[in-house]
């Protein structure tokens, strides 16, 4: 039985060590399509996973939009 994990914390404010890792986790960390469905390209679970929720989830917290990222929009 899967057991749930928390997401890892956002720490604020945002320091840019934080920044840069948040900023690799989104582009490493991006759906592909897989018969099952959208999967981390990365992990292959799920997306999106927790590196990618979390570095949304961080970028966000240090005021950056999509549009500032020239990405699509989050899952």
């Amino acid at each position: 039985m899967p057991t749930l994990i928390d997401d890892f914390p956002v720490l604020t404010p945002v320091t840019d060590e934080d920044l840069c890792t948040a900023l690799r986790a989104v582009t490493v960390h991006v759906p592909e399509s897989w018969p099952q469905g959208e999967l981390c390209r990365s992990e292959r679970v799920p997306f999106p996973c927790r590196l990618a929720r979390w570095g949304r989830a961080t970028l966000e917290a240090a005021g950056l939009t999509e549009a500032q990222l020239g990405q699509g929009p989050a899952a």
